[in-house]
C-alpha cells in the first residue's frame, strides 16, 4: 500500500469535563494533526494523490476549529473535545473528502504537545 502523511498545526482552546485535574479548567494548546491516506495503486502520473489536495482538505477541517474554543463547537456538542474526539472528527471529515478521491484515510494522529499524541484509525 502507498501512503501519503500531511502535518499541520492549530492552535484551540478546551476544557474536558467530569475527568479530574487541570484539564478541567479552560486551557489552550498548540495542537499537530498527521492525516495518513493511501490506496494500492498510483495514478497514471505515477503518484498516489496530489499532496496539494490532501493538504487542502486538511486546512479546511483544521480552520474550523483554529483558535476557537472547541467545546462550543457544533461537532463536539455533548461530548468533551478530548484530542481523541478531535481525531475522530479529522478521521469523519477527512473521509468524506477523500471518498471519490480513489483514497481511503489510514489513520490521524493528533499531538497536544511534544509529548503526548493519541490516533484514530478505523482498522480493527
Amino acid at each position: 500500500m502507498y501512503e501519503v502523511t500531511i502535518i499541520k498545526s492549530f492552535s484551540a482552546a478546551h476544557l474536558l469535563t467530569e475527568i479530574g485535574g487541570k484539564c478541567e479548567e479552560l486551557h489552550g494548546h498548540n495542537f499537530k494533526v498527521e492525516v495518513t491516506v493511501g490506496a494500492d495503486t498510483l495514478t497514471e502520473e505515477g503518484i498516489l494523490i496530489d499532496f496539494r489536495l490532501v493538504k487542502k482538505w486538511l486546512k479546511e477541517i483544521l480552520d474550523e476549529m483554529d483558535h476557537q474554543h472547541l467545546n462550543d463547537l457544533p461537532f463536539f456538542a455533548g461530548k468533551n473535545p478530548s484530542s481523541e474526539n478531535i481525531a475522530y472528527h479529522v478521521y469523519s471529515a477527512m473521509q468524506a473528502r477523500a471518498k471519490t478521491s480513489g483514497v481511503a484515510v489510514i489513520r490521524v494522529k493528533v499531538w497536544e504537545s511534544e509529548s503526548a499524541a493519541v490516533s484514530y484509525s478505523d482498522e480493527r
